[in-house]
């Protein structure tokens, strides 16, 4: 099989993570590639790790080029995939957002959290969130997938078999969350500057962020009940990497929960479960696929602390994306994604 792939979007490191991987994916090709900004450059003069490799010129959206496609990757802000993903379904081009447009079921919750109209309401209630893990079936037969966020996909993953299987308290969820610089994408931001976020660590978005209505959203239809979850990002000065810290109160303290999470996840790839007393590091699963879990009960405060790590970019972001992509077309679902955490 030979997917012929487009990417709109592709200058930020979400799509370059997208040419990335699908460069060495052997049942995959980029065949057109759409920047506003870069149209007309090779894609090598922008990203020189691509010299050699790629001779993609950037093209406007409405490059002819996009229809020849099998499947077109959004990796835009909101609002972008929303108008511009009707046009290649009525071709019969698949499409998976990268952005925020199709996460939220609701419109007026969606309208509220981005002050942006949604316009297309019948997308909307097509389109399949894009976890895999929690999915997979519905994903395969998907023409429309919304990929999720990369905080959601940490915290999500964390809290699968816990919610599944009725083992916590659904009333008081606290989501404690870091992610390295390159979650705010590729615009100049003088927050992101190095002598701004170097040697400081803070919390932002603690009154509202735009993960949080797909994070409850989602664990509402994993836990079948309303949640209480109390979510906080923080920013971290590393490039790379999101550390999910999360507390819950089992409903009964003497359960042992791991055997729920290696049942829930055996046959799962790309979730690791680590041995006890071995906590995750973002370093183990820089630019893989991989999330790896930990699952701490402690005692003396009667808490069950569960800890994920991911790369934002990867299974938060493009690596995910792919893997949904792989699930549509009937191929392996890992293929172009066994690359190993980089280390050191």
């Amino acid at each position: 099989m030979n997917i012929k792939v487009g990417i709109i979007g592709g200058s930020g490191y979400t799509g370059i993570e997208l040419l990335r991987i699908l460069h060495q994916h052997p049942e995959a090709e980029v065949i057109a590639i759409s920047s506003r900004a870069l149209q007309g450059k090779k894609i090598a003069e922008v990203f020189p790790s691509m010299a050699g490799l790629s001779a993609l010129i950037y093209s406007f959206p409405d490059d002819k080029s996009l229809n020849d496609c099998d499947i077109i990757f959004f990796a835009t802000p909101h609002g972008v995939a929303m108008n511009g993903a009707g046009s290649f379904l009525e071709k019969g081009i698949k499409v998976i957002d990268l952005g925020a447009d199709f996460r939220i079921h609701d419109a007026s919750n969606w309208t509220r959290w981005y002050n942006m109209e949604h316009t297309q309401n019948s997308l909307l209630e097509e389109a399949v969130y894009g976890q895999p893990e929690v999915r997979r079936e519905v994903i395969k037969s998907a023409r429309l997938v919304a990929n999720p966020g990369c905080y959601p996909t940490a915290v999500l993953l964390a809290l699968k078999p816990l919610l599944e299987n009725r083992l916590i308290d659904c009333s008081n969820i606290v989501a404690d969350c870091k992610s390295g610089t390159s979650g705010a994408g590729r615009i100049a931001n003088q927050a992101m500057l190095l002598s701004e976020a170097s040697e400081s660590f803070k919390a932002y978005g603690v009154g509202g962020h735009r993960h949080f209505p797909e994070m409850k959203q989602e664990l509402e239809l994993m836990a079948g009940e309303v949640i209480g979850l109390t979510f906080v990002p923080h920013l971290l000065p590393m490039i790379r990497g999101i550390e999910a810290t999360i507390y819950v109160d089992l409903l009964d303290s003497s359960v042992d929960v791991r055997p729920y999470f290696e049942n829930a996840y055996q046959n799962e790839e790309f979730v690791k479960i680590l041995p006890e007393g071995v906590y995750p590091e973002t370093r183990s699963v820089r630019s893989s696929n991989y999330c790896q879990l930990a699952i701490q009960y402690v005692e003396h405060s009667d808490k069950l602390v569960i800890m994920s790590v991911i790369d934002n970019l990867v299974k938060g972001a493009a690596g995910q994306a792919i893997q949904n992509m792989n699930l549509m077309f009937g191929i392996d679902e890992k293929t172009g994604l066994s690359q190993i955490g980089l280390l050191p």
